[in-house]
């Protein structure tokens, strides 16, 4: 008797930690981070979950950020939604849109149970996902932006003491370079977010009307009217002939070109840091965007990529509760700093940005902190606090094509660029007449 009342006692034991586990509710995350990042965000889910009794964060990774937001899209449509989606940068227009379909993250905080300020966010972090009210459309989450990655080693053999800060000098070094016998100066990847988007911004120049597309829908991308623009793309395309300058293909798909030491110097986003640090047999180091000093004495401020969490609608009350709380902890600082230490990606709010000055991580690690400073180098202008362009994902497609017929010698870049626009713009009408 005694043996079957302590099964029986353990028996409802295990039945009641069934039961408290049933209890909890679930949030359904999708993003599009694979793998070292994609762990990282597995961690921070654990973390969460491991904090309090009441919610389960359950992370999912869904391919590509296209392929995560159609599939996200793709969902809801079949009422099969996650609770909270990643969309990159340039699907924020795209996820505005969708009225009925989306949360605003201003709204989801305010209304939990929690205490949050929307003050504790990098300025030049949170208002590229804000409204001309300073409403937070969607929690700012992994943010970069593209700096200049270098290897010291090849530059020091070829005497170039200083890092390059103007295109003048970059192709000053590249002449050294190669009279020391090495050929690819530089490369760069996300070349329509490097070398047209941040190019523009960095020299405080439009990409489109209607304050980069942030004042209405009725916006048309001009950045073909820049002739310095235009000017540089076509001086990198002919440096190919002797070996300046190399493509490696869109995304982050030239990594290889610097971290086997193919190319001395890469530009592209911050948040290749821990991909960098893990193969790069060189001492390397971070420096900011070149500047055209034909055209600016001085730089105005880059501009964010990466990707946010975006809240959609069609579930329970109370599970917005679960996803305020999921991203206060997200947001505070020691978190914060982890991910932007272990990652690259910037901190979004100044509590971790402080934090990680006080760990002494930019000593330990110098030039880490250049994404920050570039961000923040000045108060954003009309043309530099970012872009909101409908169906930019597919105009970034257009972007890249034409510029690859550069790369080949099918194209000047006038007329590449030209092109672009045009293309670029048709979609822009298409996004209009579909949203007004």
């Amino acid at each position: 008797m005694k043996r079957r009342h302590t099964l029986t006692a353990i028996t409802g034991a295990l039945t009641l930690i069934g039961s408290a586990a049933t209890a909890q509710t679930e949030i359904q995350l999708w993003h599009g981070l694979g793998g070292a990042l994609g762990e990282k965000v597995g961690e921070i889910a654990e973390g969460f979950n491991a904090s309090q009794d009441d919610y389960t964060v359950v992370p999912t990774y869904k391919g590509t950020y296209t392929e995560n937001m159609t599939a996200a899209i793709a969902a809801f449509r079949a009422g099969e939604q996650p609770h909270v989606v990643q969309v990159f940068e340039v699907g924020t227009a795209t996820m505005m849109a969708a009225e009925g379909a989306i949360r605003r993250v201003q709204g989801v905080m305010e209304q939990a149970d929690i205490d949050w300020n929307n003050d504790a966010y990098l300025p030049a972090v949170k208002s590229y996902y804000t409204t001309t009210d300073g409403d937070m459309l969607s929690l700012p989450f992994n943010s970069s932006t593209p700096v200049m990655w270098y290897n010291r080693d090849l530059l020091d053999a070829a005497g170039v003491e200083d890092v390059p800060q103007t295109w003048d000098e970059m192709f000053a070094a590249a002449d050294k370079l190669q009279e020391n016998g090495h050929d690819c100066a530089f490369s760069f990847g996300w070349q329509s977010w490097v070398m047209i988007e941040n190019y523009l911004a960095w020299h405080d120049q439009p990409i489109g009307t209607q304050q980069n597309g942030f004042a209405g829908l009725d916006t048309e991308l001009v950045f073909d009217e820049s002739e310095d623009l235009t000017t540089l793309l076509q001086r990198i395309a002919d440096s190919q002939e002797n070996g300046t300058f190399e493509y490696g293909g869109r995304r982050g798909d030239s990594l290889p070109l610097f971290t086997t030491g193919e190319c001395a110097m890469w530009m592209n986003s911050s948040a290749y840091y821990a991909g960098i640090s893990e193969q790069a047999d060189f001492e390397f180091g971070q420096a900011m965007l070149p500047l055209n000093s034909d055209v600016a004495d001085a730089p105005q401020n880059s501009i964010i990529g990466g990707a946010t969490l975006w809240v959609l609608e069609g579930h329970d009350e109370a599970e917005y509760q679960g996803v305020a709380e999921f991203f206060n902890y997200l947001s505070s600082p020691e978190v914060q700093a982890d991910w932007h230490q272990s990652t690259g990606y910037v901190p979004i709010t100044t509590a971790a940005y402080e934090l990680s000055q006080e760990q002494g991580f930019y000593e330990e690690s110098p030039g880490t902190d250049t994404a920050i400073k570039q961000l923040s180098l000045n108060e954003p202008t009309e043309n530099s606090r970012g872009l909101r362009f409908g169906n930019y994902v597919q105009v970034r497609d257009v972007i890249n094509e034409e510029l690859e017929g550069v790369w080949s010698g099918n194209k000047t870049a006038e007329e590449a660029l030209a092109a672009a626009a045009e293309r670029g713009n048709a979609l822009l009408r298409d996004f209009e007449a579909a949203n007004n």
